[in-house]
């Protein structure tokens, strides 16, 4: 007879905060919350962390809920241990037998139990290439002898970052999120701007391309002949390029 073993997560390193329930792989529930700000404003640690510790109940009993379950049959408990937003981090604190899972840039081997092995269970995929993209990351890992490896990543900006910053000089919603605003935005532009393509090998570098912007954005729009869309659209072409290129090289390799 083997157990299955069921355990909860609790994810609250940056304004989303989330709590997913598992059973020997598969996912029970996925409740989460975001903490929204005006368009043009970003989180700040001490506001994030406040609408965490709001909503984290609600949060939790809607998981149980979901999932069907109660928390004394909860085996296994997880959280974000970092890197993140201290004051968000500490609202997600687990003080009782738990798991502390890292982001990669710590330990990548952490990162890969909470994010690449999670993604390997749920696609059945034994040996993939992982684009691993997020506010914090934009990496390009693979799994070569006998470990995973970095074979690519952001020299400055993560990729996240590099989109949420370009929404803000926009004043675009942060409702849902600034990057599905973009893609929204992109659907309807027309038009290709040239924008800095940076790619170094299997490296890639975003501030070259978000500073651009932010220096002849009132000239590309006082024009008449550019439009917010077609910002949007050129922005996202052009970052997905490098990402596709990099990732093509990485598998190429292998």
């Amino acid at each position: 007879f083997v157990k299955m073993v069921i355990a909860i997560g609790f994810e609250g390193s940056a304004n989303k905060l989330g709590i997913g329930i598992i059973e020997n792989g598969k996912v029970l529930s996925n409740c989460r919350r975001t903490y929204i700000t005006p368009p043009g404003e970003g989180f700040l640690p001490r506001e994030t962390a406040q609408h965490h510790r709001a909503n984290i109940l609600t949060v939790l009993r809607e998981a149980l809920d979901e999932a069907g379950v109660t928390p004394q049959q909860i085996d296994v408990v997880c959280y974000t241990k970092g890197p993140g937003m201290a004051p968000p981090l500490v609202s997600v604190a687990v003080r009782r037998p738990h798991i502390g899972a890292t982001s990669p840039q710590q330990h990548l081997s952490l990162s890969i139990k909470s994010d690449i092995e999670m993604g390997r269970l749920i696609t059945n995929c034994d040996n993939p290439t992982v684009l691993y993209v997020s506010g914090g990351n934009t990496q390009v890992i693979a799994y070569s002898r006998g470990r995973y490896r970095i074979f690519g990543e952001t020299i400055d900006l993560a990729i996240g970052n590099c989109l949420d910053r370009f929404a803000r000089v926009l004043k675009l919603s942060n409702d849902p999120s600034p990057g599905y605003n973009i893609e929204q935005m992109a659907k309807r532009g027309k038009k290709l701007i040239v924008l800095p393509y940076c790619v170094k090998g299997m490296d890639v570098s975003f501030s070259g391309i978000l500073s651009t912007i932010e220096k002849i954005l009132p000239q590309l729009l006082d024009t008449g002949t550019n439009t917010k869309e077609d910002l949007c659209f050129s922005l996202q072409e052009t970052l997905f390029a490098m990402l596709v290129e990099t990732t093509g090289e990485c598998g190429a390799i292998l």
